[in-house]
């Protein structure tokens, strides 16, 4: 293994010494070396990276899509499982509102497991806080196997919840911390697009159980396994030792975090422009499936094959176009930077929306526009994961990284609310479009965020 080597790059460029070289290209210098060697731009991004930067790209994104699907998986499994525990038909009121008030639970549970997760990310070490995040997230997912009343569901919903909140501050640091400065905002693209493939993989265990909804939950044991490769592939990288040694008490203190005026104007705008992403999402993204539906109904089609055609219009069109929108974001960011990515994204989304609303006439035209409106409005959300780790210092990353994102999610929920009601009260193509404006929130706050293409990561 070939000695790490820390630091920046100095005044002059300095080339790397024969050492660093050798580090390369043994591929035993993971978590630092590569910063101080200027990228080629004649080279491909990957060229690179080592495989063991490529292993903590594949754990964390296993990590990542097992957190997705325990958050997607009851929104398959609602219906079943609440009209079984009240003994109500499915599409009763009572079963929708309290449907409501799980997923209530949560998004409160996700905010509070992030922060709490985060911040021992920053004190414990990335090893250790992913294993108890992924074990949060699968085994109380497994004992809702069991749940017989409300209270139960509502409660291992929460914990759950805590897992998957903090699983993804964790995984999205590390890969930040472990990927030289030229491939990181590839990586870390890639990294949060594998959501898509835990849409698909619940949709499909959502198939296989049928109304059996507690062996879905008993599936999502199956991820605790992951922690065993965790402990044993995943190393600490060696800028958070050097700033859990430096730091001391400031290590993950959310008063270090608030009391610094640059930390906290960039917990504050990270933690809008993720409200206004995932706001959005709730408002307009799912809303691809009403869109088709609403238009379905008024071509006169019947309504079993209108909720079929929805389904797979959202679930499968819409989602693959969502996804080559996140995976595009990545490359996107490292060309024209971060801030001007998520400029064109939401600018592209203010056009777009509107005219996926009102312009098409046929199935046809709504399931080529509904990838389109995907890519754009979903994009972003891998934009969280490239930008948030690079704002913040080694001994915060996780910590303000997951107070933005998870503090977005719950600020998020007043606008699931509020969407629902716009779409009682108006025409679903005029509702939709007024939520799109949404986007000039997150178009505005980038004013006051930083650009950090092609820079280390910030120390302190």
């Amino acid at each position: 293994m070939g000695k790490r080597a820390r630091g920046k790059c100095k005044g002059g460029n300095e080339r790397a010494d024969s050492a660093k070289v050798q580090a390369q290209t043994q591929g035993s210098a993971s978590q630092g070396v590569f910063h101080d060697l200027m990228p080629d731009p004649q080279r491909p991004w990957y060229a690179s990276v080592t495989r063991y930067q490529w292993l903590v790209l594949l754990v964390a994104s296993l990590g990542w899509v097992f957190d997705a699907f325990e958050g997607q998986i009851f929104n398959l499994t609602r219906k079943a499982m609440l009209s079984e525990i009240l003994a109500q038909p499915g599409d009763s009121a009572e079963v929708k509102a309290w449907g409501d008030i799980v997923l209530g639970f949560f998004l409160v549970g996700g905010t509070l497991g992030g922060w709490l997760f985060g911040r021992l990310a920053d004190r414990w070490g990335r090893n250790p806080t992913m294993i108890l995040t992924i074990l949060f997230y699968s085994v109380f997912s497994g004992l809702t196997y069991f749940a017989t009343s409300l209270w139960q569901v509502c409660a291992l919903r929460f914990l759950v919840a805590m897992g998957v909140g903090g699983e993804w501050a964790v995984a999205a640091a590390l890969v930040a911390e472990v990927f030289p400065k030229e491939a990181r905002a590839r990586a870390s693209g890639i990294f949060h697009s594998t959501s898509v493939l835990a849409t698909w993989l619940a949709g499909i265990t959502g198939m296989w159980v049928g109304a059996d909804w507690r062996m879905a939950y008993l599936i999502g044991v199956a991820p605790a396994l992951l922690t065993l490769w965790v402990r044993a592939s995943i190393r600490e990288p060696e800028r958070l030792r050097s700033a859990q040694k430096t730091m001391g008490e400031r290590v993950g203190s959310f008063r270090e975090l608030f009391s610094h005026p640059t930390w906290r104007r960039r917990a504050l705008a990270g933690m809008t422009l993720a409200a206004v992403g995932l706001g959005t999402f709730w408002g307009v993204t799912v809303a691809g499936q009403d869109l088709m539906a609403h238009l379905l109904m008024r071509l006169g089609m019947a309504a079993d094959a209108v909720e079929r055609e929805s389904k797979f219009a959202y679930g499968i069109v819409q989602a693959t176009g969502g996804g080559l929108g996140m995976l595009a974001f990545g490359p996107l960011c490292e060309r024209i930077g971060r801030r001007r990515a998520f400029l064109l994204m939401q600018g592209l989304a203010l056009l777009v929306v509107p005219a996926v609303c009102f312009l098409p006439q046929t199935q046809g035209q709504m399931l080529l526009a509904l990838p389109v409106m995907g890519f754009v409005t979903l994009g972003i959300h891998a934009g969280f994961a490239v930008y948030f780790p690079e704002l913040f210092p080694d001994h915060l990353r996780a910590t303000g990284s997951s107070f933005c994102f998870n503090t977005g999610r719950l600020l998020a929920a007043p606008i699931l609310f509020f969407s629902g009601k716009l779409k009682a009260a108006l025409e679903l193509p005029v509702a939709v479009t007024a939520l799109s404006g949404l986007f000039l929130i997150g178009i505005l706050v980038l004013l006051v965020l930083p650009e950090t293409r092609g820079q280390d990561l910030p120390e302190a």
